[in-house]
């Protein structure tokens, strides 16, 4: 049963907010039509007819009759609704991250999707790697750290950064590194024609062993020019010898080499008062070298 028409009345600055929606493209379809069963109301039509021009059923526009005229323009917005209460709230994800906090059940290495959602009990496995994925918690990636125990750690790092951030005027400033034990492999290489006349580059998966070799790098932080060689050994002989040719590389310029806590690295005062020029700054111990490692990528490396 539709219920008794109500009358409405228009004033001239709801009506011009009407007209202007109805005659905007971008209006929303909805908006539209409870614009349109306003105007038309207020030009005294009856519900079924503007029902039929609207091409909506009468109780629709019974319906916005009443809040237009109850609440004015505001009535022709949708009311808030609740919408459905969430199975899973705050308290769940404190109770998922508690539970990661102990060990694993008896027989596990770790803890799993279906073994948390197994121990909670009344959560569902899939909320379980939602969350995880929400927090990047990753269960199965194995994740360490290194705290340097260097009593000089703060002096060391204020004078390694130092380096990089204001180098000393008219000096070169070197990171120097070496990559032990590469393996020298040599596999064949060229095309492979295949049975449909296709040509495909490539090489080999079978190789030969050449041995291992170990690579001496110097990075300039200025330029981001590497100086390079190649070694059999990894020892202080090789290591001044490449020191050497390092100096050979820059004469009579003042040198800046950061160096980390190898043992070949120290106790190298001879070389060092045959080489004034050039002064060694080593980091903390148990220090990454993220910045040089990071520099040394996709750089062009000039062999010596």
């Amino acid at each position: 049963m539709i219920p008794e028409a109500r009358e409405v009345h228009l004033s001239r600055k709801d009506r011009k907010v009407l007209e202007a929606c109805c005659r905007s493209p971008v209006t929303l379809q909805r908006d539209l039509k409870r614009a349109r069963i306003v105007l038309l109301a207020a030009d005294g039509r009856s519900t079924r007819s503007i029902a039929k021009e609207v091409g909506v059923q009468p109780r629709i526009v019974s319906l916005w009759r009443h809040r237009y005229a109850d609440h004015g323009l505001e009535g022709l917005q949708d009311k808030p609704r609740p919408g459905k209460q969430p199975i899973y709230t705050k308290t769940t994800d404190k109770r998922i991250l508690k539970l990661l906090d102990k060990p694993p059940p008896q027989g596990f290495a770790r803890w799993t999707g279906p073994l948390l959602a197994e121990a909670l009990g009344d959560v569902d496995v899939q909320y379980v790697w939602r969350f995880l994925r929400s927090h990047k918690i990753d269960l199965v990636a194995r994740k360490s750290w290194c705290e340097s125990n260097d009593p000089n750690f703060t002096a060391k790092a204020a004078d390694v950064v130092g380096l990089y951030v204001a180098p000393p005027a008219k000096a070169i400033v070197l990171c120097v590194d070496e990559k032990p034990s590469i393996q020298a492999l040599e596999r064949a290489q060229g095309y492979l024609k295949l049975p449909n006349g296709r040509a495909l580059t490539g090489q080999s998966h079978d190789y030969k062993r050449h041995g291992t070799t170990t690579l001496f790098a110097a990075l300039e932080v200025a330029t981001g020019k590497i100086i390079a060689t190649h070694s059999k050994r990894r020892r202080r002989v090789e290591f001044l010898d490449f020191m050497n040719s390092v100096t050979a590389t820059f004469p009579n310029r003042k040198l800046h080499v950061i160096l980390d806590n190898l043992n070949t690295h120290k106790k190298n005062e001879d070389w060092l008062k045959a080489h004034p020029n050039v002064q060694f700054h080593f980091t903390p111990t148990s220090a990454k070298k993220k910045v040089r490692q990071r520099r040394f990528k996709g750089r062009r490396i000039t062999q010596l």
